[in-house]
């Protein structure tokens, strides 16, 4: 059995670690699905990259599909009363030694799916290999080289982060996020065996791409046991309403991203359940801080002040809940913070005179980017901003992209980012606050917003730095939060509900924050 820890000990750190956690292996091996012999069909709302290594993306389908196959240290459901639940997986116990040095005791007898002995020497890989300067994603808190990770034997690793002179428990909440890598694969580097496959410790196990279609089947070797459902057919279906109509006809199992009305339409079906849970996920509007007009805060506040954001809920309707951080609530750290932009056209005026552009005369033409397809009523909310922008004279055109040329046009590059203006949600399954703020906000990323601020990098350099949990809480709700409310690099539009629809032999799947599947619950 997996050992579990409370809220208090999560807390206080002494033997702790949270994430996120997909599929309970108790649902895939002895649950009445599993014993019907068939493939979970699972339609999901956005396309994936084609490069396979977790540390090279961001993209949030890739990181289900993650949760299926790679296995993770501890994992946990990130509930709203309870975030700091833990659920052990390849670790069996994690505790700080002292504020530079974290322990990690292993699960012993588990295998990854090319047959390779899962040790000490792979979780030692993982962490030096993602936390290498030029990986992607930038999920780890510091470079490889301030790091000294050693392995004093078959069942033991040792985080010391000494050197980079930040505190170990930063990765008491990564542990749950970061997929384990197999240390053969790491030593190919990037370009090799991971970028090709997934080759992970999960119950299921990477067969091919073909497609749209990624096709996993079950392992047989997972330490659990065999699940009992026989493959999974993971596929993009970028059309919300294509994803409803299969999984109504009995062609799909589970769908994701539902549109308001589409659960309205199916609640009453005694073939369907319905899942909705407030998310790990925000949805924002992201400036291009980086380049004209939005290098200036206060035409930012001012595009933030003419925003009515219970507008945009009322729209949303099941699937938006109201946000007054940068965060998700069930985020570390999580605050109402007082001074959020509020809806305020007589400020957004003021503003932008004070900017030199009195009712917005002389702002150049601006790009709002959105998606459809992906998440709920974008191209909807997505015109009700712009023309609450026009209003107060932001001279703003709407451009609706599918979601891979959307994905295209996303991320900062040279000059900017296309675009004026981004509409994009970020979900990191873990509570880990850093995996928005700094990834996003910290100069050294340039994720989206390309935005480059002292004041804001020492801010967050101040939190990380935090010698406890409690202490860095305090920094993070106090002066870092704030902060950014003051400078605005993005406006955190609503904290999106996860809708999931699925065929009623899967009521038992559960569905958690960061939008990944968890059976724990079932029978």
């Amino acid at each position: 059995m997996a050992g579990t820890m409370d809220r208090r000990r999560f807390l206080q750190a002494s033997a702790a670690a949270v994430g996120f956690a997909q599929i309970n292996p108790d649902f895939l091996v002895s649950s009445a699905f599993a014993q019907s012999g068939k493939p979970l069909v699972f339609l999901s709302a956005e396309n994936i990259t084609g490069n396979w290594d977790p540390t090279a993306h961001t993209t949030l389908s890739q990181k289900n599909i993650e949760g299926f196959v790679m296995g993770f240290l501890t994992r946990t459901p990130m509930t709203l009363d309870d975030p700091g639940k833990v659920v052990y997986e390849l670790a069996t116990d994690i505790r700080l030694l002292d504020p530079h040095r974290l322990q990690i005791k292993l699960r012993k007898g588990v295998q990854f799916h090319d047959g390779k002995p899962f040790g000490p020497e792979d979780v030692k890989a993982t962490f030096e290999y993602g936390a290498g300067k030029d990986r992607p994603a930038q999920w780890y808190p510091g470079p490889t080289e301030t790091l000294t990770i050693t392995t004093p034997d078959d069942e033991t690793v040792i985080v010391d982060t000494s050197k980079g002179g930040y505190p170990a428990h930063l990765f008491i909440f990564l542990a749950s996020f970061l997929p384990i890598l197999s240390a053969k694969d790491v030593a190919e580097g990037p370009g090799g065996a991971l970028t090709r496959r997934l080759n992970g410790t999960g119950p299921f196990r990477f067969v091919e791409q073909r497609g749209n279609d990624t096709v996993l089947k079950a392992h047989d070797g997972y330490f659990r046991g065999k699940p009992g459902i026989p493959g999974i057919n993971f596929t993009f279906t970028g059309d919300s309403t294509t994803r409803m109509l299969s999984l109504m006809n009995g062609q799909a199992s589970i769908v994701e991203r539902l549109e308001p009305e589409q659960v309205e339409t199916v609640k009453n079906n005694p073939k369907i359940a319905i899942n909705e849970v407030v998310s790990v996920e925000n949805k924002y509007l992201w400036f291009r801080c980086s380049k004209p007009p939005f290098n200036d805060v206060r035409v930012r506040m001012a595009a933030c002040h003419s925003i009515d954001r219970a507008m945009l809920l009322e729209i949303l309707g099941a699937a938006g809940h109201a946000s007054a951080n940068f965060i998700s609530p069930v985020k570390f750290g999580y605050v109402d913070l007082k001074n959020y932009p509020a809806y305020d056209p007589a400020k957004a005026q003021a503003l932008l005179a004070e900017a030199g552009f009195p009712k917005g005369k002389g702002l150049p033409p601006l790009e709002y980017i959105t998606s459809v397809g992906f998440y709920p009523k974008t191209k909807e909310y997505g015109e009700v901003i712009t023309a609450m922008l026009n209003e107060q004279g932001f001279p703003v055109s709407l451009t609706v992209l599918e979601p891979a040329a959307w994905n295209e046009r996303l991320y900062h590059r040279p000059g900017g980012g296309p675009g004026h203006m981004v509409d994009c949600g970020w979900s990191t399954a873990s509570p880990e606050p850093d995996l928005v703020l700094r990834t996003h906000f910290h100069s050294s990323s340039h994720r989206i917003t390309g935005i480059e601020d002292a004041q804001i990098d020492a801010s967050l350099d101040k939190e990380r730095a935090a010698p406890t949990l409690e202490e860095r809480k305090a920094i993070l709700q106090n002066e870092t939060m704030p902060l950014l409310a003051a400078k605005m690099p993005a406006l955190s539009l609503f904290t999106s509900v996860m809708i999931h629809a699925m065929q009623q032999e899967l009521k038992g799947l559960y569905i958690y924050p960061d939008g990944s599947i968890d059976a724990s619950k079932t029978a």
